[in-house]
C-alpha cells in the first residue's frame, strides 16, 4: 500500500470528504494526462466533491418530502390540457415564488393536472436543494388533530407546518372540515404567511370555500385574504385527463342533467 494514499485517504475522513477520497486519484491522473494545471486538478476534486453532496441531499429531501411519485412539467400535456395558462404555468417553474415567500393555488375540475403540476414543481425544488412537503387536505387535517390532542401541536407546526420552504397541500374541498379542523388549517396558512410559499389544489372555486370551512365565512375570508394577499392563482380549464383514453374508444361517464 502508498502510505501517502492511507495519510490522504484518512485526511479526506477527518474532513468529511468521501467523494475526494475516493475520486482524487483518478482526477490527478486525468489532469496529468490533459496536461492541466494544479488549480484544474483541486477544481475537479471539490466539483465531484460537491455533486455528490447535492446528490445525497437531493435524496433525503425527496425521501422527506411526502411526493407519492416523481412528475415533471415535461410530462405535463399542453396539447391536451389546452385550458391550462401555459405560459403562467411556465413561469411558476423558475421558483422565483419561493424566494419570494409568495403562493400558488391551482383552481380547476378533477383530472385537469392540477395535482400533477404542484408535484412537478415541487420535484424542481427538491432537485434545486429546497426543502419542500406534500400532503392532502385529509391527512393534513388528520396529523393536525393527533398533534393537537395529543399536545404536540406546537411541536408539529414547528416541524411540518413552517419546517418546509414550499408546503404543497393538495384536495382543498374534496371533503369538508369541521370546526375544529377549519381552525386548524387557518392556523396554519396564517403561520406561513409571508413565511414560506404554500402551493394548495382546489375543485372549487374561492366563493365555495366556505362550504368546505365548516361554513364560517368569516374564518374563510380571513384565510383568503392572507393565502391570495401574495399569490398566483392558476385557473385550470378543460376535461380531465383520466379519461382521455376513454374517450378514445367511446367509453364516457354518463352525466346525470
Amino acid at each position: 500500500m502508498n502510505l501517502q494514499y492511507d495519510r490522504i485517504e484518512q485526511l479526506c475522513q477527518k474532513l468529511n470528504l468521501p467523494a475526494i477520497a475516493s475520486q482524487w486519484s483518478h482526477h490527478a491522473q486525468q489532469t496529468l494526462g490533459q496536461d492541466g494545471s494544479y488549480a484544474d486538478f483541486v477544481e475537479a476534486i471539490l466539483t465531484h466533491e460537491y455533486a455528490v453532496r447535492q446528490q445525497r441531499s437531493q435524496q433525503v429531501l425527496m425521501k422527506l418530502s411526502g411526493l407519492p411519485q416523481v412528475k415533471t412539467l415535461e410530462d405535463y400535456d399542453f396539447n391536451y390540457a389546452l385550458g391550462a395558462p401555459k405560459s403562467q404555468v411556465i413561469e411558476l417553474f423558475n421558483l422565483s415564488f419561493i424566494a419570494r415567500a409568495e403562493n400558488v393555488v391551482f383552481l380547476g375540475a378533477s383530472g385537469v393536472g392540477k395535482t400533477h403540476l404542484s408535484m412537478a414543481l415541487g420535484y424542481k425544488a427538491i432537485m434545486n436543494n429546497i426543502k419542500i412537503k406534500f400532503i392532502t387536505a385529509a391527512d393534513l387535517m388528520l396529523q393536525l388533530s393527533t398533534a393537537y390532542q395529543q399536545g404536540k401541536l406546537k411541536t408539529y407546526m414547528q416541524r411540518a407546518v413552517l419546517g418546509p420552504k414550499l408546503l404543497i397541500i393538495d384536495e382543498i374541498g374534496y371533503l369538508p372540515f369541521g370546526r375544529e379542523e377549519a381552525n386548524l388549517f387557518f392556523n396554519v396558512i396564517a403561520k406561513r404567511y409571508e413565511k414560506g410559499s404554500t402551493i394548495l389544489t382546489s375543485n372549487l372555486p374561492f366563493s365555495q370555500w366556505s362550504k368546505s370551512f365548516a361554513d364560517d365565512v368569516t374564518l374563510t375570508a380571513a384565510m383568503l385574504d392572507r393565502l391570495l394577499h401574495h399569490c398566483h392563482v392558476v385557473q385550470i380549464s378543460g376535461e380531465s385527463y383520466r379519461l382521455k383514453g376513454k374517450k378514445r374508444i367511446g367509453i364516457q361517464p354518463q352525466v346525470e342533467t
